[in-house]
């Protein structure tokens, strides 16, 4: 007859197994925590209208300026998803509107009908967007959400970290929260050319949402060490509506 107190220890193993919670559920609970601390899921919802600026710098490998660009972004969320956004250089506007069935670009009194341009416009729009309404919208479906522990980045940061996956033939992401108030502190992205780590250096804090500040993007190799600064990212003059 087995021990009493091997048995207990058995059933103990036994249940906590079973009660052990998956990486999808993990990362579900993570990314659920982040949303709460950026705002809350229903303070998002209630946005109709969400505007701000975006001003991109873009450096080479050897820190020189390759260029800076200076945008106003819109997004309107009711009764439909549309939205624009726009900027100008060497005097001339350029617009990227779409108005939820169909994408297009104007420069200056011109308006672009190349249809592959116009693919890679409307990748860019939905990037913008993709970018800024982040923690929310990783809980969209079509990415599967994975947590993968604890890590600490090349900058010494320790952080939770959360993998998607959208796909065979898709990028893969990788967003890190600060395990002490869940804020989310940066994301890595593996593409088919290159690997970037993005930096969430500040915040702005906009009618009780915590939404990007300043950012910055480092080139990284395969194991996360920087190879070279990027770009430098700055979000400012947000503004809300219901």
């Amino acid at each position: 007859m087995k021990s009493p107190i091997r048995l207990f220890l058995v059933l103990i193993l036994v249940l906590q197994f079973s009660c052990s919670k998956s990486p999808e559920q993990q990362a579900q609970d993570l990314l659920e925590k982040s949303i709460q601390a950026h705002g809350g899921q229903e303070a998002w919802e209630e946005i109709s209208l969400l505007k701000f600026r975006k001003w991109t710098r873009l450096l080479d490998e050897s820190g020189n300026i390759e260029s800076e660009l200076d945008q106003y972004l819109e997004f309107r969320f009711q009764p439909y998803f549309e939205g624009k956004i726009t900027w100008e250089k060497d005097s001339i506007k350029h617009l990227i509107s779409w108005d939820g069935a169909k994408i297009r670009y104007r420069m200056g009194e011109n308006e672009v009908q190349n249809e592959d341009f116009l693919a890679a416009k409307k990748k860019d729009f939905d990037a913008a967007f993709y970018t800024v309404a982040q923690p929310w919208k990783l809980l969209d479906q079509g990415g599967k959400l994975i947590y993968e522990g604890k890590k600490v980045l090349e900058n010494g940061k320790e952080v939770e970290s959360i993998r998607v996956d959208y796909g065979p033939d898709s990028d893969t992401w990788w967003y890190f929260f600060d395990p002490a108030n869940f804020l989310m502190v940066g994301n890595e992205v593996q593409l088919k050319d290159h690997r970037s780590l993005v930096y969430d250096l500040s915040e702005e804090n906009i009618d009780g949402l915590k939404l990007h500040g300043e950012r910055e993007s480092w080139r990284v190799d395969e194991k996360g060490q920087r190879l070279f600064l990027r770009a430098e990212y700055k979000y400012s003059e947000y503004k809300i509506e219901k």
